[in-house]
């Protein structure tokens, strides 16, 4: 699913118009963008956790060079699903 067949169903689902939608979903990618920036997580119970994570600088290679090079440490966002969504996925997998 990408991002405007998202937005299709958000507003399918909830009755609102596409446009109303579409904003929805927009103000949802930035509030978590900037709460994550800001170093806090954002919490959805039954659904999951976004978090950023500090990634260590380390070391690769260059593969067509073969020539050392430094990757500097960065923060990695990530999604810890929550139990009612693992829940879900689950219930007619079995």
């Amino acid at each position: 699913m990408n991002k405007q067949e998202l937005v299709d169903a958000i507003a399918s689902a909830s009755g609102l118009t596409k446009t109303v939608s579409s904003q929805s979903l927009e103000a949802f990618i930035d509030v978590v963008s900037t709460t994550l920036k800001s170093g806090d997580e954002v919490r959805i119970t039954n659904f999951g956790t976004f978090c950023a994570t500090k990634r260590a600088a380390t070391q690769g290679r260059n593969p067509q060079t073969g020539e050392t090079i430094k990757i500097p440490a960065s923060y990695q966002p990530k999604f810890r699903a929550g139990k009612g969504l693992k829940e879900t996925i689950n219930k007619n997998k079995k």
